[in-house]
């Protein structure tokens, strides 16, 4: 029985934790070659270490850069394409929280460090993957907003920011690509439980985080907050032909 994505290439900015890692692991399993990029060296080689123990056998390939540079998305896009010819799938995930404080305070550096990274990676990565993808005549790519996409979280203003912003690109790809056998979408997940979460609540309730995190479990249906591989199963099935 083939598998969903055999033989496909999967390219995922962030990919050494978090969404981003198992949705690596979710499309190594499902028979794609997996490319993961962030900024840390380190942190990558961990990553492929820990998706060759979960699938026997996955063809990883590991690129530091920063989403937030212009010239680096264009060597991972470029390493990308040397190494396999194509990209089937982009994962367009990197993003940083930044701090939480009203915007009276929240200090400008940060607030353009989130914009630079959550948004302008967002908007490098769509460039440089859409021309790859426009000459193929096929792709799909699936950004990463989040429910700060849609509606207010307090305290969060560049965080927030930055996702209504992915929203909003992610139609506007959609309208001028879709016709050219290209989709493109975006996921707005609540609260996962991913490091970057974790940190959210220690900075929301520093003297009780994980008193925090049940208490605002319950204001989801299932009384539990998300973990990684619920956004990787929706990502991989958007990346799929089921999802035409």
């Amino acid at each position: 029985m083939s598998k969903l994505h055999e033989g496909k290439v999967a390219l995922i900015t962030g990919g050494s934790s978090g969404l981003g890692l198992a949705t690596a692991i979710e499309m190594a399993r499902e028979g794609a070659k997996v490319v993961i990029v962030g900024r840390r060296e380190g942190a990558l080689e961990e990553a492929k270490k820990k998706i060759q123990e979960e699938v026997a056998g996955a063809e990883v390939m590991t690129i530091p850069a920063d989403v937030s540079s212009e010239e680096g998305v264009k060597k991972f896009v470029k390493a990308t394409v040397d190494a396999y010819g194509r990209i089937d799938y982009f994962f367009n995930n990197a993003g940083i929280e930044g701090v939480q404080k009203p915007i009276v305070e929240y200090p400008i550096d940060v607030f353009k460090d989130v914009i630079n990274i959550n948004l302008m990676g967002v908007v490098y990565g769509l460039k440089y993957v859409l021309e790859v993808m426009e000459k193929q005549g096929s792709g799909s790519i699936v950004n990463s907003s989040s429910v700060g996409g849609i509606r207010g979280v307090v305290n969060q203003s560049a965080y927030v920011a930055s996702k209504h912003a992915v929203a909003g690109l992610t139609k506007n790809m959609a309208a001028e690509y879709g016709k050219k056998g290209i989709r493109v979408n975006a996921i707005a997940p609540g609260a996962i439980l991913t490091p970057m979460v974790e940190e959210a609540f220690k900075m929301l309730a520093p003297d009780d985080p994980e008193g925090a995190m049940k208490e605002w479990a319950q204001t989801n249906p299932s009384g539990r907050l998300g973990v990684p591989q619920d956004v990787a199963n929706v990502v991989s099935f958007l990346f799929s032909e089921k999802a035409g």
